[in-house]
């Protein structure tokens, strides 16, 4: 995927003005952070994707995963813009194959994150895509999943950061690149 801003400086106020805030959604209490509006303009999308590769166009990524659902939607084609291939990271139950799965914690429970299990090889230079970094077990897990399959996690990169959730200190061996920070 070439775009008009793969070697320009990110249009970070474009990104973010395409990013709406749904107040009370999914429940009370909660400020949605909707990024229909930024998939929705072409040249806003195309900024994004650009801005989540810049930092690991010389990385030799491999591998992008990119984390359900929305890290599907990015990790794909920040995925062509890196000449890589993607793995999709989805819930416990959804790959038709034979997968290896990572548990992390909920506030209620816990959840599982799988990939095929031959969807990496050994030595593997992986990049791992999602839309926000909130908590960090998401993230956590996809790291865990990574260094399970033999490959090695060359970064983590995220449209934005909750950072009141204080996700990245579940990646103290991982730097999570985020475009925004709310």
């Amino acid at each position: 995927m070439s775009t008009d801003t793969a070697d320009a400086v990110p249009d970070l106020e474009l990104i973010q003005s395409r990013i709406r805030d749904v107040a009370d959604f999914p429940a009370p209490g909660i400020l949605f952070k909707d990024i229909t509006p930024l998939l929705n303009d072409r040249h806003a999308l195309a900024a994004t994707v650009s801005a989540l590769a810049a930092p690991f166009r010389d990385a030799g990524v491999d591998h992008v995963i990119g984390l359900e659902a929305r890290g599907f939607i990015f990790g794909a084609p920040v995925a062509l813009e890196l000449g890589a291939g993607f793995v999709p990271a989805r819930k416990a139950g959804k790959l038709p194959s034979r997968t290896i799965g990572q548990a992390y914690d909920l506030e209620y429970g816990t959840a599982t994150v799988e990939i095929h299990a031959d969807a990496l090889h050994p030595g593997s230079r992986v990049l791992i895509v999602d839309d926000v970094l909130a908590t960090g077990g998401t993230g956590r897990a996809a790291v865990e999943l990574v260094r399970r399959a033999g490959g090695t996690v060359v970064g983590f990169s995220v449209l934005m950061e909750l950072a009141a959730l204080q996700g990245r200190e579940k990646l103290p061996d991982v730097e999570p690149h985020c475009l925004l920070s709310v």
